[in-house]
């Protein structure tokens, strides 16, 4: 087997794994030294039939045909899949998710996917030891008659082809009042929804979680776990089901989920009830703009969340937080020698907030009882999300440089320690970083312009590596931007999605014995 089939690591969810902190540390071919313009740059792009909305993926050392191949995994807003190797380009395998007689859905009258809508989301892949993996993902469409699907999909990974008799048809109804209800329950209507936010894969459950189009009413706050292995519907709960909005976006990050079977994330602007109850929580069950941790024993339900004192204010403002993704910090020790577990936050107000894991907060309405805040820290608010390495958060507001953020003692510095010299327009920057344990940490984002921008940064000063406009003739440029990406980097290899396919970069002249 090649050396870069035996090392390699596998990306299989958004943002590398479920406490979203955008971070490969074993990455050990790309280094300080050799991202520059004159070693580094494109080495290939993939195109494909549609818009790469879903971070691709990435499988080690998978048996195709009776080949060994790293694999990309690629899906695209037209509904297909793609797997190509990913050291080469070479195409391995194609699947359509559409059923017969479909398309993909319209843009459902709001421009953020556009034209069409069908795999917006990243998939999620399970992969025990010894396998090739199961991808799990969501796709979107329409018949002839306009009626509007979406369907839950499980693939082999090795040949794309339909496993546990799916895909499953996804339904949902709910006990509430609320968007959308009849005779006690909310009704999960497929036409008023996209998948936005990454799947999330935990302890045998796929979870899924839906955003609205635009902000066209009605639609409510869903979350929805299946079986892995049956395709089956196991549990549900809807955050606002006597209310309305309350979407689930997370800029694509997907829900974060620590060890222990708690689920956290940001609901975006919808109704909170700000009569509480007995225990603290809104009386008619709505949690609308809130950061929100979700038990999973014995089924979804809320067993804690914070709200901002303003939070009903900015959810009539359209200044929602669910606009950013959340981010699990490891444990963190202050000064006095306690141990802290925090989760980080923010979205359109421009505040950066730090939650206790263990005690949110809830809700008061004249002062935030949260954990830490930065007011004003992020002034161009976010529309993407963080990436967390070695003691910074790193974000890239909308129109503002990547900030790093040091911790000390367990607490936030409150203000940027580094910053680039780059602005990102909207939505902001998602970015990644790449390190062989401590060391040659690289940070890594990609502008959504035309053509696109992948920028590498020192990750301890942000000072600027290399951008693919570096290079004469257009050397390195590969497509037009997509403001829904986030790059991969593994085994070498930087792969970014754009509106027609994937770029791919890496060493423009291997080391000797392959690439580690």
């Amino acid at each position: 087997m090649p050396p870069s089939l035996a090392v390699s690591e596998d990306v299989l969810t958004h943002h590398n794994n479920n406490s979203r902190t955008g971070l490969n540390s074993a990455e050990s071919t790309l280094t300080l030294s050799n991202v520059n313009v004159n070693s580094f740059g494109k080495l290939f792009t993939l195109t494909v039939d549609g818009l790469v909305d879903a971070e691709p993926l990435y499988l080690s050392a998978v048996t195709i045909q009776g080949n060994t191949h790293n694999a990309l995994i690629v899906a695209t807003e037209n509904d297909s899949v793609y797997a190509f190797d990913a050291d080469n380009g070479t195409p391995l395998w194609q699947i359509s998710t559409l059923g017969s007689g479909e398309t993909p859905s319209d843009d459902r009258g709001c421009g953020q996917v556009e034209p069409v809508i069908g795999i917006t989301s990243t998939p999620v892949i399970s992969r025990p030891k010894g396998s090739n993996g199961v991808i799990y993902l969501v796709a979107m469409s329409k018949d002839s008659s306009g009626n509007y699907y979406q369907r839950l999909h499980a693939l082999d990974a090795s040949t794309g082809n339909e496993l546990y008799n799916g895909p499953a048809t996804i339904t949902g109804k709910y006990p509430g009042t609320g968007d959308n209800s009849s005779g006690g329950y909310v009704i999960f209507d497929p036409a008023q929804y996209k998948e936005r936010s990454g799947l999330l894969l935990m302890d045998g459950m796929v979870y899924l979680t839906w955003a609205s189009h635009c902000d066209i009413r009605p639609y409510t706050g869903w979350v929805m776990g299946y079986d892995a292995k049956t395709l089956v519907q196991k549990t549900i709960i809807n955050v606002t089901p006597n209310g309305n909005e309350g979407a689930i976006w997370g800029a694509g990050a997907g829900l974060t989920a620590d060890t222990s079977g708690n689920i956290f994330f940001l609901d975006a602007n919808g109704i909170f009830d700000t009569t509480l109850n007995s225990s603290g929580f809104p009386d008619s069950g709505d949690f609308g703009n809130a950061f929100i941790r979700l038990t999973t024993k014995g089924g979804l339900a809320v067993a804690d969340y914070f709200e901002m004192y303003n939070g009903p204010q900015e959810s009539s403002g359209d200044v929602d937080f669910g606009s950013g993704g959340a981010l699990l910090l490891p444990n963190m020790k202050d000064s006095s020698g306690n141990i802290w577990q925090l989760a980080a936050g923010a979205g359109k107000d421009g505040n950066l907030y730090l939650v206790n894991r263990n005690s949110m907060g809830e809700f008061n309405s004249s002062t935030n009882n949260i954990y830490q805040e930065l007011s004003g820290a992020l002034s161009g608010g976010m529309c993407a999300m963080p990436a967390y390495f070695n003691g910074r958060l790193y974000y890239g507001p909308v129109g503002s440089p990547i900030m790093a953020f040091q911790f000390k003692d367990a607490q936030l510095e409150t203000t940027p320690v580094a910053q680039t010299a780059t602005s990102f327009g909207y939505p902001g920057a998602t970015p990644s970083v790449s390190s062989d344990g401590d060391k040659n940490a690289i940070l890594w984002a990609t502008e959504n312009t035309n053509p696109a921008v992948l920028h590498a940064y020192n990750a301890n000063s942000l000072v600027e590596l290399y951008n693919t406009n570096q290079a004469s003739g257009g050397r390195d440029q590969f497509g037009a931007g997509n403001k829904f990406i986030t790059p991969l980097i593994i085994n070498g290899k930087v792969y970014v999605g754009t509106t027609t396919g994937v770029g791919v970069f890496g060493l423009l002249s291997a080391p000797a014995g392959g690439t580690k």
